[in-house]
């Protein structure tokens, strides 16, 4: 059963929830359980059926899409207060997952079971807009991933990433690679060349951006 705290965060963190019915949402939230799920686990893979619909507390997790040869292209993030778009279609449409869920950082969620969630946007429209607003907001990210994949250099979407990171950017040269969709070599090698410009300065899984207004000027060619 979870306590209170968890309850408060529950709701605070998706307030559509706080629209139901009071009997109906502790119905709910009676029979949830709070799952830790630690980093590197596989949530969902190519293939598999969708069990159900989760609501993250703490944590995160990236959806990919691998290609036949191994490569990887980040789809988007689900990070607290959001929920997978993907679990949502494959629920809606009764089809199985065309991507993989991997946790970055170790996630704490409650699940919702597919009735409960078939149950919840049939009868209450905050749930059913929440659901649909985010199909919006992914919508208009995946198209902008089209573009910059279509239409930008891959030197130029590594900039953009790098100026959207804190700084400095805690990441290994790796992990900016599978964001990308490319192969590590090529992104030290890019890497390297902003460094010999000046503009970043590389570390031990870091990346101090040194000269940000060149880089947002190169990423904005």
């Amino acid at each position: 059963m979870l306590n209170s705290d968890t309850r408060s965060r529950i709701l605070q963190l998706y307030p559509m929830l706080q629209e139901l019915p009071a009997a109906e949402l502790e119905d709910m939230l009676s029979t949830a359980r709070l799952l830790p799920i630690p980093a590197g686990t596989i949530m969902f893979d190519e293939n598999q059926p969708c069990q159900g619909f989760p609501l993250l507390l703490s944590g995160s997790m990236r959806v990919i899409k691998s290609s036949a040869n191994g490569r990887e292209l980040q789809l988007y993030r689900v990070v607290p207060g959001e929920s997978c778009i993907l679990t949502s279609s494959c629920l809606l449409g009764s089809t199985r997952y065309q991507a993989r869920g991997i946790v970055e950082e170790t996630i704490e969620m409650i699940f919702l079971p597919a009735t409960v969630f078939h149950a919840l946007l049939g009868k209450h429209a905050a749930f059913r807009s929440y659901v649909f607003q985010l199909f919006t907001e992914r919508l208009t990210d995946l198209m902008e991933l089209i573009s910059a994949v279509a239409f930008q250099k891959l030197d130029q979407r590594l900039a953009a990433l790098l100026i959207s990171k804190p700084n400095p950017v805690h990441a290994t040269h790796q992990a900016l690679a599978d964001e990308l969709g490319s192969a590590r070599e090529i992104v030290s090698r890019l890497l390297k060349g902003f460094s010999e410009q000046g503009w970043v300065k590389l570390g031990r899984e870091q990346i101090t951006l040194t000269d940000i207004t060149a880089l947002k000027k190169f990423a904005a060619l």
